[in-house]
């Protein structure tokens, strides 16, 4: 029987061997099994009360922080980004469902005058993402906004919980990883659209000078170790410009890998691998994968 056959009626959609290599930044990867974009959070949580126990699931968003290696991922991909993306407000608290862009969320806060959000421009994947790996950038992360993120488990039980009970720390959260996340309330506090988005503009023009534009790439790579930056210890490992495959180190900031065009996801995990390896060779810290690496090799 296959696959499919086995998955409950949904009021999404479902596609088999649906490539992965569209839906990520990196653009490699093997295909998923079946990939599931659900109508609602209602359509998700009752496909979650009916999907066979063993058959594997991964939820995904925007794939900016994904490496799908490239055998492709077993069982069901469920894509959030592009289909659970409403964005609302009541007075000072701002509810986006996960599927939303981070980057959208920063302009709706803009549109109505609420602040705190703006360091989410410069974070380029989506709500589900951020709360999955407490993302950050210029000095904030999700666990400074998150009153609380709601999903459900791998039964379909409705979930709700606080930065403090799942854990959040640096690029790391305790959450368990079956859990799906569908939105979140973010808090937020008063302010002048002007003013909120002059600050967006400084961080967008930050982000462009530092990082790589119009490549194929990912998001940070590695975590910054404690005490220090990962980018300086690359750069100190003699890991700039490196290339393996159609995969290269970036020269504009080393904490970034790049697609050349013909790269495999094999080329980016082995020339990430063969950083740290030279890192930590060199003396310096072992570090610790940003990127979220899935699927069969």
């Amino acid at each position: 029987m296959s696959l499919l056959a086995r998955l409950p009626d949904i009021r999404g959609t479902y596609a088999e061997q649906a490539p992965m290599a569209r839906l990520t930044w990196f653009g490699v990867g093997g295909p998923a099994d079946v990939i599931f974009h659900p109508a609602d959070s209602d359509d998700l949580a009752a496909f979650l009360a009916q999907c066979p126990a063993d058959v594997p699931i991964l939820a995904v968003g925007a794939g900016s922080n994904l490496l799908v290696r490239d055998g492709g991922v077993a069982g069901v991909v469920i894509k959030l980004a592009g289909n659970l993306t409403a964005i609302s407000h009541h007075a000072d608290v701002l509810t986006a469902e996960t599927g939303a862009l981070d980057a959208d969320v920063a302009r709706y806060a803009a549109k109505a005058g609420l602040a705190g959000l703006e360091f989410l421009i410069g974070i380029p994947g989506s709500v589900g993402g951020g709360l999955r790996m407490n993302a950050g950038a210029y000095g904030s992360e999700f666990k400074d906004i998150v009153i609380k993120a709601h999903g459900f488990d791998r039964q379909g039980n409705a979930i709700s919980a606080t930065p403090a009970e799942m854990g959040m720390a640096y690029r790391h959260s305790d959450a368990p990883c079956d859990w799906i996340f569908t939105s979140a309330s973010l808090r937020t506090s008063p302010g002048e659209t002007a003013a909120i988005k002059a600050r967006m503009k400084e961080i967008v023009a930050s982000r462009g000078d530092a990082q790589p534009r119009g490549v194929r790439t990912g998001g940070s790579t590695f975590a910054n170790p404690e005490g220090g930056k990962a980018w300086q210890e690359i750069e100190r490992a003699g890991c700039r410009g490196l290339i393996i495959g159609g995969a290269q180190v970036s020269e504009k900031h080393c904490n970034f890998l790049i697609n050349n065009g013909g790269a495999t996801a094999s080329d980016i995990e082995t020339l990430g691998e063969t950083v740290r390896a030279r890192v930590a060779s060199g003396g310096g810290p072992d570090l610790r994968w940003e990127i979220r690496r899935v699927g069969r090799t």
